[in-house]
């Protein structure tokens, strides 16, 4: 196979799983993942492809998610990582809420260790992680069910958390903006979201490194209204500054 035939191959398998590994890569064309890896890099270079850590991803679209099953393997060890530390900042007997994302998903699996949690969330696969837990108390909010990604939006879910004030709300994005913005893609999620950040003490925000390179459209808020942000890599300059300047703790997952 010519690189060329290689080349389009790859197109192909991106476009149709929507993420790659390197290591997928190189077993199915029987070469090294440094072959890959340069591949990837001219595939990028000419933007056919993204880069992401360990394989390589769809084109992104400002207006329009990555499938919710693309984003479970994206970075996954880098979300363990930071899933497991910010876990560790979560006292027993704490109250919390854990919003829609695959980062807060493995929060979720990483508190299992924990005792005495009150948890609302407006993500199903989160409460299923959490359900067995007998000495948890985890109250599911209302609205209407995402079937894409067992998320849980509307008014009515919005209505619901404004009726609760708790210790730490857990979220995640889809994009940090160099300005601090937080942006997302889909307005009612954002909605319940904000609705989080108002009624939390401290906000915990999990985002790995690709969330400083995406794009969205829908503005959540600023990184000033958080008390913390896990990650795995630096986060840009202007982003360091704006941690410093409003005196949010930064922490490092590599």
């Amino acid at each position: 196979m010519t690189q060329q035939e290689r080349h389009g191959t790859i197109i192909d398998m991106v476009k149709r799983q929507g993420y790659a590994t390197i290591e997928q890569l190189a077993h199915h064309f029987n070469v090294t993942p440094q072959t890959i890896r340069r591949d990837l890099k001219v595939l990028a270079d000419e933007q056919l492809i993204r880069r992401v850590h360990g394989g390589a991803g769809q084109l992104e679209s400002s207006t329009v998610n990555t499938a919710y099953s693309t984003r479970k393997l994206i970075n996954h060890d880098a979300k363990a990582r930071i899933a497991r530390a910010l876990a560790e900042q979560i006292p027993d007997q704490s109250s919390l809420f854990i919003n829609i994302g695959t980062s807060t998903e493995l929060v979720a699996e990483a508190l299992l260790n924990h005792h005495g949690l009150e948890v609302i969330t407006n993500n199903l696969n989160v409460a299923a992680t959490l359900q067995h837990r007998e000495d948890f108390n985890v109250i599911v909010a209302g609205g209407s069910v995402r079937s894409r990604d067992g998320g849980i939006i509307g008014e009515a879910t919005v209505d619901f958390i404004n009726q609760f004030k708790v210790d730490f709300g857990i979220i995640g994005i889809s994009s940090i903006d160099e300005d601090g913005a937080l942006l997302d893609f889909d307005y009612q999620e954002v909605r319940v979201a904000q609705a989080i950040i108002s009624n939390s003490r401290r906000v915990f925000l999990a985002a790995d490194h690709s969330k400083f390179a995406r794009n969205a459209v829908v503005r959540l808020g600023h990184l000033r209204q958080i008390h913390g942000l896990f990650t795995d890599q630096e986060p840009p300059a202007g982003i360091r500054r704006l941690l410093h300047e409003h005196g949010i703790t930064l922490s490092i997952c590599p």
